[in-house]
This record gives C-alpha cells, structure tokens and sequence, in this order.
C-alpha cells in the first residue's frame, strides 16, 4: 500500500490537468543509483504494461511496476511548503539509509548501486 497525503495529491492533480496528453496518470517507481543505491522515480506517464500494478490513491491512478513494489510498499508521500518554495518529501519504511536530499535510499536485503560521483 503507498499512501499519498490530501496536500500532495492535490498537487498532483493539479500538474496532471496542466498536461497536454489525455488520461496521464502517476507512475513512481524505483532505478539504481543515487548516493545510497536506489533512487526514486516519480513522474506522469500515459502507458501501462503487464508488469503494472494499477491502484487508485486519493481518486488518482497511480501505477507501480510489480518489480518495484517490493521498495515502495508502504511509502508515504506528502507535499511540504516551506516559505516561498515547497516540495514533495517520501517516507519509505522500507529504508534503512538514505541520502541528505532524501531522493535515495537502501534496504535491508538490498543496497543498490551507488553513483560514484556522490
């Protein structure tokens, strides 16, 4: 289950009307990389596949590869502002070590692979 608090979801719908392509919808998901192992991936998309997982979050279709949700079952996402900027933040269960920034992480049973440069 991924949780998407009532602030970052009003966010997200109002960037998903801004897009020019019909029937967006939110997809995250999980690369290697970053300064911890993996990093996250969040962004909007118009194509699902067989290896989706299709769920509906605070009436919006959000959509995770089967593959990635093992790292993101249970991941809370919320939009925070701060002054005169603001951002989304992710909590994930699941990390055992992340990054400054918070956009990497590892598991337990996982490290990913690390960028050299960080």
């Amino acid at each position: 289950m991924i949780n998407i608090s009532e602030t970052a979801a009003e966010r997200l719908k109002e960037m998903l009307s801004q897009q020019e392509t019909p029937d967006m919808f939110l997809r995250l998901g999980v690369a290697p990389g970053g300064c911890t192992g993996f990093s996250y991936a969040m962004g909007f998309d118009d194509k699902e596949s067989d290896e989706d997982i299709y769920m509906d979050i605070q009436d919006m279709k959000v959509v995770v590869e089967k593959e990635n949700l093992k790292y993101l079952n249970g991941l809370e996402i919320d939009f925070e502002e701060s002054g005169m900027s603001g951002g989304f933040t992710i909590h994930n269960p699941n990390a055992v070590a992340t990054c400054g920034c918070g956009s990497s992480f590892r598991t337990r049973e996982e490290a990913g692979v690390p960028d050299k440069d960080c």
